[in-house]
């Protein structure tokens, strides 16, 4: 793999990306990382109510509005490379095309670690229909055959990151990452999500929650680290190392 230190978050919808690794993002972004997210889809169909209610709303006015806010939380969290690949949502509409595309952007991109939904959603499918995809991707992108001549990828971590509903998606964290110092940038991207204004104190509550679970599981009250805010994460493949800590 390239030394150049880069990741690549695969999204749904066109906010997933800032509610549920936002954090993550914003933090790696300070540390000299570039980081590529991929938005599936705008979510104009599922995830854009409050825009729909407006008088005179059409499917193009709200991508565009759903795109204007993902550009502008990006910019909050210190992105400069987002992608929109319009597949349309509820469902999203995905196929061989798409995967060769996808493919293509991991290629490219070379990520030390990914990071997509939970396995799990029967809430939302399109989230788990994109954690497949993201798996499958990640595969064909380490296939010497596929596209011979291209530089196949290396084996990055797949991190989960939260859902919604956690219990109901069967997604267990194993990975706390701190994100105090950088809360003020997630805050700001969450609040640029003006279509789902709803959900804003929702993804603080959790990110204090997650402060918590840091402290506990950092030593807690026997000498654990202080942490504000926090982001949960599920890795997907083992981790190879030389010492235990």
């Amino acid at each position: 793999m390239s030394d150049k230190k880069t990741a690549l978050v695969i999204s749904a919808h066109s906010a997933d990306f800032v509610w549920r690794a936002g954090g993550a993002i914003a933090l790696h972004q300070s540390k000299g990382y570039e980081v590529t997210v991929v938005c599936l889809s705008y979510g104009e169909r599922g995830e854009s109510a409050k825009l729909w209610k407006q008088e005179g709303m059409t499917l193009e006015k709200v991508k565009a509005a759903r795109q204007e806010e993902a550009e502008n939380a990006a910019a909050a969290l210190g992105i400069n490379d987002i992608r929109f690949l319009d597949r349309g949502d509820y469902p999203l509409d995905l196929g061989r095309e798409t995967l060769d595309q996808m493919v293509d952007i991991i290629r490219e991109v070379q990520p030390k670690f990914m990071f997509s939904h939970s396995k799990w959603d029967p809430y939302n499918t399109d989230h788990m229909r994109t954690t497949d995809f993201a798996l499958e991707a990640r595969m064909v992108a380490q296939a010497w055959g596929h596209n011979p001549g291209q530089k196949v990828l290396g084996a990055p971590q797949l991190y989960l990151f939260e859902p919604h509903q956690t219990e109901q998606m069967e997604w267990r964290p194993n990975v706390f990452l701190d994100i105090t110092e950088v809360w003020d940038k997630k805050w700001a991207a969450i609040q640029c999500m003006q279509g789902q204004e709803h959900l804003w104190h929702f993804y603080e509550n959790v990110a204090e929650n997650r402060g918590n679970h840091f402290r506990r599981n950092s030593g807690g009250q026997a000498g654990g680290r202080n942490c504000k805010y926090a982001e949960g994460f599920q890795s997907i493949f083992p981790r190879t190392v030389d010492e235990l800590e």
